[in-house]
C-alpha cells in the first residue's frame, strides 16, 4: 500500500470512529488450543498489537476481548514452549466476532501436550501469567501427574518443605513456615483438617490421578480468602473443557516397600467427555492399598546423675506394621447454557483408612546409674528398680474428606459475574481401638543389670549384662492396664456463598477493572472422645506371645499382633473398669467450636501491554463460639462443668500487587498485603484440665490471630521455549504467633487455681525474611541424543526467628530468641528428566535442612528435627500409542528421620524412624 492510500485508511478509520456507529463496541471471544486440537491451553497470553490491550486464556482456553471498537485487529498468542502465533481479527460494525486460535502444528504440540515437557510448559505458562507469585504444577493431555499424591508433588516447588508421616510426605510447609499457616482448597472450597487438633489438612490423602492442577499461591490479592500466611494451595479437579477431545485412561500398579516384603495393589481410571458442545462430564476413581513397616527409637526426659552421666529416663523402642487404604472418587459436570454463561458442580471423595501395629519396649529408670561414660550409662536393680514394660497397640481410624462446588461466571459485554456455593466435611473416626494393652515388670533387687550405649546418637543400644533370663521370660509381665477408644470422632464442616461482580473499562492504552464480592463460610469443628480404662486382668504376656519384625534391637519377647486384641474382646468381663480415670479421660477431650466468617472487598484493576496493577481492601469479620468442658479430679471422682465462650473481631486487610513486563520474557512483579490466620480451634476451646495434684492444662479461648504484614518481590526471566530464571525476596512480620508455655508456680487462669500449668498464649513479634531461586530448562540444543534433556532446580533460604518464655534451672523466666517451628532455613529440590521417542526418565533429589519442632522449657530440651535428602527415580516407556509401562523408586537412599535435643551439648535422641525404599511399578492406558 503506498502512502497516499495509507492516508486515506487511516482517516477513514478516524472518520468510522467518530461516527455514532463506532459507538457499537463488539467483543472478541475465541478459545485456544494446541496444534493437534487435543488440549486446551490455559493462560496463553493474548495481546492485541495495535491497542496493546491484553487478555489471558482460562482453564478452558477461553478468551474476551470486551469493548473493542469496530475495525481490523491483529492478536498475538504466546504459550511457553511455542512459538507465538498470530490471528487477523475483523470487528463489525454490528456486534461480536469469534476468533479460535491454534498454537503449534500437528507435529510439535506434543511437546506442550504430552509428558514431562508438557507440565513444565503448563506451569511456566501459569506462573508467567499470573498476578501475584506463584508456583504451579500441572498434568499433562494424557492424565499424567508428578508423583503419587498432592503432598509429594507439591515438594519439587521452590521454597516447599514436606513433613513426613512414617516415609510418606502428608503435611506441606512452604517458605519454611508452620503448616499451620497455609490453607488448603478444592475447587475453590476450603478443606477443613479432618484431625481434631489442627487446621491443616494432610494432603497426602488426595491422590494425583484425580487432580487436574495445584497452584501454591504466596501472595494474595482482595478478592482472595485472607486465612494464609505460608501460601494459599488451590487444588483442581478436572474439567471436560480442559481438553477439546476426549480422554478415557486407566492405570494398574504394584507397590512393593523392602520391610514389607510384600506387593500391594493400585489402580485408577480416569475419563473426560464431551456430551454436548455445550455439556460435559469428566471424573475418576483410585484406589490404593500399601503395607509397610517402620522401626523406631524414642527416647525422652534425658537428665544428668549427680556423678555426670547423661541417661534418657525413658527409653522406647517401636516396631509399627501399617496398612494404608486410599479410596479417591471425583465427578465434575461443566455446561454452557448460552454464550454468556459458564455453569459447573464439582465433587470430591477421598477416604483414607490407617490400621496400624505397634509393638514397644520400654525402660523406665527411676534411679540414676550406677557407672557410665560419656556415651554409656550402666544399671542395676540393686540400686533402684528398673521397670521394663511391653505393649501392643491395635488401631484403626478412617479419616474422609468430601466436598461439592456449585457455581458458574456470566459475562456480557464488560460485565463479569462470578458465583457460587460449597459445603465441605473432613472427618476422622475410630472406634474400638486397643491404644495400648500392656505388661510390665518390676526387677528390684532381683540380680537384673542393663547397659545403653549411646555412641550412635541416632540408634542407641541396650545389652542386658545380668538377669538375662528373668528380662526374657514373658511370664515375667504381668498385665498392667489396657486403654480401649470406645470413640474418637473429629468432625470439621464448612458451608460457603460467595459473588463476585466485575465491569472493565476499556480505553486506549489499557483496560481498569472495577470489582467487588462478598463471602460467607459457616464452619463448625466438634471433637467426642469416650474411652475405657481398664487396671486389672489375669492376661499375662505369655498368653499371647508373637513373633517380632523389627530389625534394630532384640526386643522380644513380644505380643501377637491380633491375639491380644481378640483376647480382650473375648473375655472384656475379665478387666477391671476404673471408672473414675475412664470419665476423666473421655470428658477432658470433648469440645465443640463454631467460626463464621464475613468477606467483602473491593478492588481496582490496571491491565496493559506491560504494567498490571491491582489494589484494594478486604474485611472479614470473624465469630466464634467454643464449648468444653473444666474436669477437675481429686482420684476418688470427678468434678465435670460445662464451659461456654463466645469472641468476635473484624480484620481491615489492605493489599497492592504490580505486575510489570517490561520487555518479552522479561517480568518484575511485587506486593505488599496483609493478613492473617486464626488459631486452632482445638487450642481456642475452653478444656481445662486439673489433676489430683493440682497440675493443669488450659485452652485458651482469649488466643488472637496471627496477623502479618507480608513483602514480596520476584524478577523472572523467561529465555527461551521452554526455560525460565527466577528469583524472589519475602519479608513477613507476624504479629501474636502462639507459643505454649509452662507455669511452674501457683496461679489461677479463668478462675481454676493451680500448682503448675501448661497453656498457650500469644508471643510478640516474629520476622520472616527469604529468598527463592528457580532455574528450568529443556536442554534441546544439546545434540542428539542429549537434546532430550531437561532440568530444574530450585533453592529457597528462610530466616524466621522469634522471642518465647523459657525458664532456668531455678525456674526464673526470661526471654530468648528462637526459629519459629517447622522452619527450615535452607530448602532445595533438583529434578533430571530425559524425553526423547517413546522413553522418559527422572531422577529427583529433594532436600531441606534441620528445623525446630517442638519448643522446650529452655534451650537444651528444644526438639529439632535433623536434615533430610531424599533421592526417588521414575521411568515410563510408551509400548504402542496410548499405552505406557512405568515405574518409580522412592526413597532410594534410605532417608531417615531423626529428631533430637541438644542435652548438654550433645545431640541426644528423641526420635529416630527408618522405613527403607518402596518399588511402584505398573501399567497406564489411555484413548
Amino acid at each position: 500500500m503506498n502512502h497516499r492510500l495509507r492516508g486515506v485508511s487511516r482517516f477513514a478509520i478516524m472518520l468510522a470512529l467518530a461516527s455514532p456507529a463506532a459507538a457499537i463496541a463488539g467483543t472478541i471471544t475465541g478459545t485456544v488450543s494446541d496444534g493437534t486440537g487435543t488440549r486446551a491451553l490455559q493462560s496463553t497470553q493474548l495481546r492485541i498489537v495495535e491497542t496493546g490491550h491484553i487478555a489471558e486464556a482460562g482453564r478452558d482456553g477461553s478468551y474476551r476481548f470486551p469493548d473493542m471498537a469496530p475495525g481490523t485487529y491483529t492478536i498475538e498468542a504466546r504459550y511457553t514452549g511455542a512459538d507465538p502465533v498470530r490471528t487477523t481479527v475483523i470487528v463489525p460494525a454490528s456486534g461480536d466476532v469469534d476468533a479460535d486460535i491454534r498454537i503449534g502444528s500437528d507435529i510439535d504440540s506434543s511437546i506442550i501436550v504430552v509428558g514431562q515437557l508438557a507440565n513444565q510448559a503448563s506451569a511456566l505458562s501459569r506462573q508467567r501469567a499470573a498476578d501475584g507469585v506463584e508456583s504451579v504444577l500441572t498434568r499433562d493431555a494424557i492424565g499424567q501427574f508428578p508423583d503419587q499424591n498432592v503432598a509429594e508433588s507439591l515438594r519439587r516447588l521452590p521454597g516447599v518443605n514436606i513433613l513426613n508421616d512414617q516415609g510418606e510426605g502428608r503435611f506441606v510447609s512452604v517458605r519454611g513456615l508452620d503448616p499451620e499457616l497455609n490453607a488448603a482448597s478444592v475447587n475453590g472450597a476450603r478443606l477443613p483438617a479432618p484431625e481434631s487438633d489442627v487446621r491443616s489438612v494432610a494432603l497426602d490423602v488426595v491422590p494425583s490421578e484425580l487432580i487436574e492442577s495445584i497452584e501454591l499461591k504466596k501472595s494474595l490479592t482482595p478478592d482472595m480468602d485472607a486465612d494464609t500466611i505460608g501460601a494459599s494451595i488451590e487444588i483442581n479437579t478436572t474439567s471436560a473443557f480442559d481438553r477439546k477431545k476426549d480422554l478415557y485412561s486407566a492405570k494398574v500398579e504394584g507397590s512393593y516397600n523392602d520391610y514389607a516384603n510384600t506387593v500391594t495393589p493400585k489402580g485408577s481410571v480416569d475419563f473426560s467427555t464431551r456430551l454436548t458442545d455445550r455439556f460435559g462430564i469428566s471424573g475418576g476413581l483410585s484406589y490404593y492399598k500399601r503395607r509397610f513397616e517402620t522401626d523406631n527409637i524414642e527416647a525422652s526426659d534425658w537428665t544428668s546423675s549427680d556423678d555426670g552421666i547423661d541417661y534418657a529416663e525413658t527409653l522406647e523402642y517401636r516396631d509399627y506394621d501399617v496398612a494404608r487404604k486410599r479410596i479417591g472418587a471425583t465427578l465434575n459436570m461443566d455446561w454452557m447454557p448460552s454464550d454468556t454463561t459458564k455453569l459447573y458442580a464439582r465433587g470430591i471423595y477421598n477416604q483414607f483408612d490407617d490400621h496400624e501395629y505397634r509393638r514397644r519396649l520400654t525402660f523406665v529408670l527411676d534411679e540414676q546409674p550406677a557407672s557410665g561414660g560419656a556415651d554409656s550409662a550402666n544399671f542395676t536393680d540393686e540400686d533402684g528398680r528398673i521397670e521394663v514394660r511391653r505393649d501392643l497397640k491395635d488401631r484403626f481410624e478412617r479419616q474422609r474428606i468430601k466436598s461439592l462446588v456449585l457455581g458458574g461466571t456470566t459475562e456480557t459485554g464488560p460485565w463479569k459475574l462470578i458465583y457460587s456455593g460449597s459445603w465441605s466435611e473432613s472427618s476422622e473416626k475410630e472406634a474400638g481401638s486397643i491404644d495400648p494393652i500392656r505388661w510390665r515388670a518390676r526387677f528390684d533387687g532381683d540380680g537384673v543389670d542393663v547397659n545403653f550405649n549411646y555412641a550412635d546418637p541416632r540408634i542407641p543400644t541396650f545389652d542386658v549384662t545380668s538377669g538375662a533370663d528373668l528380662f526374657n521370660d514373658p511370664s515375667e509381665y504381668a498385665f498392667n492396664r489396657v486403654e480401649q477408644t470406645i470413640l474418637s470422632d473429629s468432625r470439621d464442616r464448612e458451608y460457603a456463598i460467595k459473588g463476585d461482580i466485575a465491569r472493565a473499562f476499556a480505553t486506549d492504552s489499557g483496560t481498569f477493572t472495577v470489582q467487588a464480592g462478598m463471602k460467607a463460610r459457616w464452619r463448625k469443628k466438634s471433637y467426642d472422645f469416650n474411652m475405657n480404662y481398664y487396671d486389672k486382668s489375669n492376661l499375662d504376656l505369655a498368653d499371647v506371645l508373637g513373633d517380632q519384625t523389627y530389625r534394630l534391637a532384640n526386643i522380644g519377647p513380644v505380643p501377637a499382633k491380633g491375639a491380644a486384641s481378640d483376647y480382650f474382646y473375648a473375655n472384656q468381663s475379665a478387666f477391671r473398669l476404673d471408672p473414675v480415670a475412664s470419665e476423666y479421660e473421655s470428658a477432658a477431650a470433648d469440645y465443640d467450636a463454631k467460626e463464621d466468617v464475613l468477606a467483602t472487598y473491593l478492588m481496582g484493576r490496571w491491565d496493559s501491554e506491560t504494567l498490571r496493577l491491582i489494589g484494594g481492601v478486604r474485611m472479614e469479620q470473624t465469630r466464634n463460639v467454643l464449648r468444653g468442658n473444666l474436669v477437675d479430679t481429686d482420684g476418688d471422682e470427678n468434678s465435670i462443668t460445662p464451659n461456654i465462650f463466645t469472641k468476635h473481631y473484624t480484620d481491615w486487610l489492605p493489599s497492592l500487587t504490580a505486575r510489570l513486563e517490561p520487555s518479552q520474557g522479561l517480568v518484575f512483579r511485587a506486593a505488599g498485603y496483609k493478613s492473617l490466620v486464626r488459631p486452632k480451634l482445638s487450642q481456642l476451646a475452653p478444656r481445662f484440665l486439673r489433676d489430683e495434684d493440682g497440675a493443669a492444662e488450659f485452652g485458651n479461648p482469649d488466643l488472637k490471630p496471627f496477623r502479618a504484614w507480608n513483602l514480596d518481590a520476584s524478577a523472572e526471566w523467561y529465555f527461551s521455549r521452554n526455560g525460565a530464571l527466577t528469583a524472589g525476596l519475602f519479608w513477613k512480620s507476624i504479629k501474636n504467633y502462639t507459643a505454649q508455655i509452662r507455669d511452674f508456680d501457683n496461679g489461677s487462669y479463668n478462675g481454676v487455681a493451680y500448682s503448675e500449668a501448661s497453656y498457650f498464649v500469644n508471643g510478640d513479634t516474629a520476622k520472616v525474611k527469604g529468598v527463592e531461586l528457580s532455574f528450568s530448562q529443556v536442554l534441546n540444543f544439546l545434540p542428539s541424543p542429549l537434546d532430550g534433556l531437561l532440568v530444574n532446580l530450585n533453592y529457597s533460604y528462610t530466616d524466621a526467628k522469634a522471642k518465647i518464655t523459657s525458664y532456668d534451672g531455678d525456674d526464673n523466666a526470661y526471654l530468648r530468641t528462637i526459629g519459629l517451628p517447622n522452619a527450615s532455613k535452607h530448602t532445595a529440590n533438583a529434578v533430571l528428566g530425559y524425553e526423547k521417542g517413546p522413553l522418559s526418565l527422572r531422577a529427583a533429589g529433594t532436600y531441606r535442612s534441620k528445623y525446630l519442632d517442638e519448643v522446650g522449657d529452655a534451650p537444651d530440651t528444644d526438639r529439632i528435627v535433623d536434615n533430610h535428602f531424599q533421592l526417588d527415580l521414575s521411568a515410563k516407556y510408551k509400548v504402542l500409542p496410548g499405552v505406557r509401562l512405568f515405574a518409580d523408586w522412592v526413597n532410594v537412599n534410605n532417608a531417615k528421620y531423626f529428631a533430637y535435643q541438644n542435652f548438654n551439648g550433645n545431640k541426644r535422641l528423641l526420635q529416630f524412624e527408618e522405613y527403607n525404599w518402596t518399588v511402584k511399578f505398573g501399567m497406564a492406558v489411555n484413548f
